[in-house]
Parts: structure tokens; sequence; C-alpha cells
């Protein structure tokens, strides 16, 4: 195979975003995810601090949203939202663009929303991802954003919040990487649910949202020859990711 298991859970963000999940199944979610190493868990953000707990000791990063899911609030409170999540211990950030303020054309808005959220995760040693939404955009604003992520050195551009109308196409993802620097990586969210697709994808992204972790990496570790991992935990469904 022309992977490793590791190349694999390393891809994939755990996705615990759905807002009826117990604390019970938010904890489940986290270790979950340490039981299957992988990159991340992007949970609630009222969970971070817990979640960073159960992740501790681990290579599983704890993440979380920001200005989730319709990227309406106003660019103080996006600033106040990643400033208590890096405070709680989060490593990654997942921040939506204004899709409204996109839409009509106000870039000296958007860039500098995203260039002060960047700015404030970077400042404390963390990742941002800029999500855009694509299900609501046309292309020319997502080759404009892509070019205003680069110019700020964001580390991810990312496709969906998995509550749109749409998810993660592979047109997208092509587009986005062939529009992007090198320096920043792709991630896909909404749709992918078995490693096969992310098998598809895997040319154009690093990251992918997944709320199927425990599906996609058992069924990878079969195909691998590799014994199945025994978790004390159980898979946890939550967005559309």
């Amino acid at each position: 195979m022309p992977y490793t298991y590791s190349d694999i859970a390393k891809m994939i963000d755990h996705s615990l975003l759905q807002p009826m999940l117990t604390v019970a199944e938010l904890e489940a979610g986290c270790k979950l995810a340490r039981d299957y190493d992988a990159a991340s868990v992007c949970i609630l953000p009222y969970s971070v601090k817990r979640c960073a707990e159960i992740l501790a000791g681990s290579t599983v990063k704890a993440s979380t949203t920001i200005g989730f899911p319709h990227g309406g609030h106003t660019t103080a409170i996006k600033v106040a939202e990643a400033l208590q999540a890096l405070k709680d211990g989060c490593q990654e950030l997942d921040m939506v663009v204004n899709i409204s303020q996109v839409l009509s054309g106000q870039w000296d808005y958007v860039r500098q929303e995203i260039q002060e959220i960047t700015a404030t995760a970077h400042s404390a040693g963390q990742k941002i991802k800029v999500i855009f939404e694509n299900c609501y955009l046309q292309d020319s604003h997502k080759l404009r954003l892509c070019e205003i992520c680069g110019e700020l050195n964001c580390d991810w551009v990312k496709t969906s919040t998995g509550y749109g109308t749409g998810g993660a196409t592979l047109a997208d993802l092509k587009l986005m990487r062939e529009h992007s620097p090198p320096h920043v990586q792709v991630k896909a969210a909404g749709g992918i649910r078995t490693l096969d697709q992310l098998l598809e994808a895997r040319p154009f992204i690093t990251r992918c949202g997944a709320s199927k972790t425990a599906e996609i990496l058992n069924e990878c570790r079969q195909r691998l020859g590799l014994p199945a991992i025994t978790s004390a935990t159980k898979a946890v469904a939550s967005s559309s990711y």
C-alpha cells in the first residue's frame, strides 16, 4: 500500500460538533480519537479544556471552532473566542469567514478579520484553518480567499463547516490546492465517510474532518494487515462531516 496507518490517521480531525452531544459523549469521542491516534479532535468550544486534558501526553491535538457555523459573529467576538480557546489549551482554530461579507465583495473586511484571527493563533504558537463554506460561493470567491489566506500565511484553507448545504467536492479540493501557495494546506470537510473517499481526496489535502473516524481507520488497518484497535469507547456520530 502507498501509505501507512499513521499517514491516514494523521489526516483525520475527529469531529465532535453536534450541539446535542452530552458530556459523556464528548469525552468518549476524545478518548476514541486518542486510541486511534487521529490528528486532532475538533470539539464544541466549551469542552476544549476537558478535551486538552484527555489528550494530554498523546500526539492528538485539541481543536475547536471560531464563528461557527455561520461566520456572522463580529471580528471582536471571534477574537475573544480564539483567545478563550487558546487559554483552554486549543492548538488549532477552525474559523468560519464572514460569508455575507465575502458574497458582498467586502474584501478589506474579510482580509482584516482573517488577519486578526491568524495573528491571534500564531502569537500563541498555534495554527488556524480558515473555513470558506464553498457551497455558498462562486469559484471567484474561493480563489480570492485562497489568495488572501496565502498572503496572510494561514495554515489551512478548509472547504466547509459540515452544516451548509454541501460539503467537500473533488473539484473544490483541486481548485483550492492549485490556487493556494505550497505553505498553505487544504482541509476537506463534509461528506468524506469512507477510506476510499479519503484516499481519493488525499492528493489534494492533508486533513479531513470526519465523524466516521473509527470506521475509516478500522478499514485502513484491515487493508494493511494490522490488528484491530481495542478501544473501550465507541464512535460518536457528530455533524455531517
